[in-house]
Formats: structure tokens, C-alpha cells, sequence
């Protein structure tokens, strides 16, 4: 049975909206409806990001989240850390939020999951 998600940082995340904490791999995911915009890791929030916003975290000095496979070697994702700056700034934090929001939104995974469901939804009205 999945635990259920929990509102995660609701003083953090006022002027963005709800997001929810799932754990998953020795952290959590962060959810806003089905999309993940981010991940908890030892207490530290990384972003979604990519090629075009990837730049503005690299400014501030922020580095990606790094998996570590058993092998040792280090895997760079496409999650970087939240510049700590805007842990006080909620508002400036909440436009972050909403640019990983539309970067994992329009990410190949998110898509194609919302493909099948889009797919079985038509199958269930026809029946």
C-alpha cells in the first residue's frame, strides 16, 4: 500500500499553491496535481529544470542532484538544488516553482502519461 502524500511546506509554498510530498527513493517527490516539480533530499529541495533554466540555478551558484548508482559512480539529474536565498522569499520561490512546474510539464514522461490516461478515459466513455 502507498503512503498517502502529504501538503509539504505549505508557509513555503503559499504563493504557488498546494504541493505534496511522496517518498520515494530515500526521499520525496514534489507533487503539484500529477506533475513532480521537484525532490527532497536530507532536507534540501531540488527543482525540475532544463537547458534554458538549468543556466539561472548555475548563476546562483546551485548545484544538481547527483545519484549515486552502487557502482559508485555519480549520476547528474536534472534537479537543482533551490538557491537558499529563496527560502526567504516565497514570492520570488513561487516563480521558480512555477518554472519547473511547466518544464516537468511538458517533459516526455508527464506527456506520455497523460497520453494513456487521455487514451483509456476515451475507451471507458465508449463502452
Amino acid at each position: 500500500m502507498r503512503a498517502e502524500a502529504q501538503p509539504y511546506r505549505p508557509d513555503l509554498f503559499q504563493y504557488f499553491g498546494t504541493v505534496y510530498a511522496r517518498r520515494m527513493f530515500g526521499g520525496a517527490g514534489l507533487f503539484s496535481g500529477d506533475v513532480m516539480v521537484g525532490i527532497v533530499i536530507d532536507e534540501f529541495i531540488y527543482l525540475k529544470t532544463d537547458e534554458n533554466t538549468r543556466k539561472d540555478f548555475i548563476a546562483e551558484g546551485a548545484g544538481p542532484f547527483v545519484y549515486h548508482k552502487r557502482t559508485g559512480e555519480g549520476v547528474s539529474m536534472s534537479y537543482y538544488e533551490l538557491p537558499e536565498r529563496l527560502y526567504d522569499e516565497p514570492e520570488e520561490f513561487a516563480e521558480w516553482v512555477r518554472r519547473a512546474y511547466a518544464v516537468a510539464e511538458n517533459s516526455p514522461t508527464v506527456r506520455r502519461k497523460r497520453s494513456i490516461v487521455k487514451s483509456a478515459r476515451k475507451k471507458f466513455t465508449r463502452a
